[in-house]
């Protein structure tokens, strides 16, 4: 049995994040979780991530397997406490410098940390994690998925579905809320495929996945986050690409703010971007 060890550390997250990557460096062979008290204090150390972790590798051939935790999730708890910055590392990605996700179930973010160990290369794993996922009921795996599973890049509908006339597109905790709506409204005809992995972005797994909807004319790109946020501006032209058609859009406006303070007009949103996701 190997250390656990858990420090609590001062809110200066430049410095901590830094002394984390160095220590990454000295100690490759440990497995080193950096978690956000909440994803938006990733600001704080906004200069490591770009001068260092996501660009180490292209610069100095220094390699980190270092792993971001950041609690990312619209929960109406208002601006600072909602977004983890995930365009900002989507933004940062290319040439297979960083490992972006922003995963739905239990098993994918235990076999997530097991690959950071058993692979013979290193590199930054940075994920997107909403509190409310630990405490919420639709969030389980079965056991065998621990066991005899595999990380999934990509997991397709849960249904089949093969008469859907939409598929839409989604990442992290927005997805229990579009199957909750559609469960709940009886819809038949909406396929959901979720994103676990942004980037590197498996397509030959999302090809795969899409094969299962054959006769699906719409296809929608459904997040928590405004417009000028999130995984949208990253993931829009890929999909494009990927299917030689449009890809609509159900989410928040684009806003200044990752947030609004207002719990109520929260709700209202969520609520509008779900009902657009299955229907319009």
């Amino acid at each position: 049995q190997g250390d656990f060890r858990i420090y609590n550390s001062p809110l200066t997250e430049a410095a901590v994040l830094g002394f984390e990557f160095g220590y990454t460096l000295d100690y490759p062979n440990m497995l080193l979780l950096w978690e956000a008290q909440f994803g938006d204090f990733a600001n704080g150390a906004q200069v490591i991530i770009d001068q260092f972790i996501t660009s180490s590798e292209s610069k100095w051939n220094e390699t980190s397997n270092i792993v971001l935790l950041l609690p990312h999730g619209y929960e109406g708890q208002g601006p600072e406490h909602s977004s983890g910055r995930l365009e900002r590392f989507l933004q940062a990605c290319a040439e297979d410098n960083i490992q972006v996700g922003n995963l739905t179930t239990p098993a994918n973010l235990f076999h997530a940390l097991r690959r950071q160990v058993h692979r013979p290369f290193n590199k930054p794993l940075v994920l997107m994690t909403p509190k409310s996922l630990l405490r919420d009921p639709r969030c389980t795996s079965a056991l065998d998925d621990f066991t005899d599973g595999e990380f999934r890049e990509i997991i397709p509908d849960t249904l089949g579905m093969q008469s859907a006339k939409r598929v839409v597109f989604c990442t992290g905790k927005v997805y229990f809320d579009l199957e909750e709506y559609r469960e709940k409204n009886n819809i038949d005809d909406a396929a959901i495929v979720r994103i676990e992995q942004h980037y590197p972005l498996h397509e030959p797994k999302l090809r795969e996945a899409l094969k299962r909807h054959p006769r699906a004319k719409r296809f929608i790109w459904c997040q928590e986050e405004s417009e000028n946020m999130g995984a949208w501006f990253f993931m829009e032209p890929r999909l494009r690409r990927l299917l030689g058609r449009e890809i609509g859009y159900a989410g928040r406006d684009a806003s200044a703010s990752p947030a609004t303070g207002s719990r109520a007009i929260h709700q209202l949103e969520q609520a509008k971007l779900i009902e657009e996701a299955v229907t319009l």
